[in-house]
C-alpha cells in the first residue's frame, strides 16, 4: 500500500510565491513518477506537473510541466524523503483551486492524495 500526503496550501495574493511538498510512504518500490494536478472551482481536474521519482537511470528526474504553468512552477524531488514539491512563483488568480499530488509506476495514477487548498486574491 502506498500513502500519499501533501501539504503546504494557503492563501497568497497575486505575484506571491508557493511551495507545496507531497511525500509518498509504505510501498514506494511500486512508485516510478509523481506529479501534480489541480482543480480550479467549475472547471476539470489538470494535470500540470510530474517527475521520474524512480525506474532507470535514463528517466530518473525527468519532469514535464505543462504550458499552463511553465516558466512559473517547478516541479522538483528529495529521494532520501520520498517527496516532491512544487514551487510556484508569479501565482495568479487563476492559480486557485485544490491541488492533488498523485503517483503510479510511470503514467498510470494509482495513488491520490486527499488536496491542498491554494487561493490567490487579487
Amino acid at each position: 500500500q502506498v500513502q500519499v500526503v501533501e501539504s503546504g496550501g494557503g492563501s497568497v495574493k497575486a505575484g506571491g510565491s508557493l511551495t507545496l511538498s507531497c511525500t509518498a510512504s509504505g510501498a514506494t518500490h511500486n512508485v516510478n513518477r509523481m506529479g501534480w494536478f489541480r482543480q480550479a472551482p467549475g472547471k476539470e481536474r489538470e494535470g500540470i506537473a510530474a517527475i521520474y521519482t524512480g525506474g532507470g537511470d535514463l528517466y530518473r528526474g525527468e519532469a514535464y510541466h505543462s504550458d499552463s504553468v511553465k516558466g512559473r512552477f517547478t516541479i522538483s524531488q528529495d529521494r532520501a524523503k520520498n517527496t516532491v514539491y512544487l514551487q510556484m512563483n508569479n501565482l495568479k488568480p487563476e492559480d486557485t483551486g485544490l491541488y492533488y499530488c498523485a503517483a503510479g509506476p510511470s503514467c498510470a495514477v494509482e495513488y491520490w492524495g486527499k488536496g491542498t487548498l491554494v487561493t490567490i486574491s487579487s
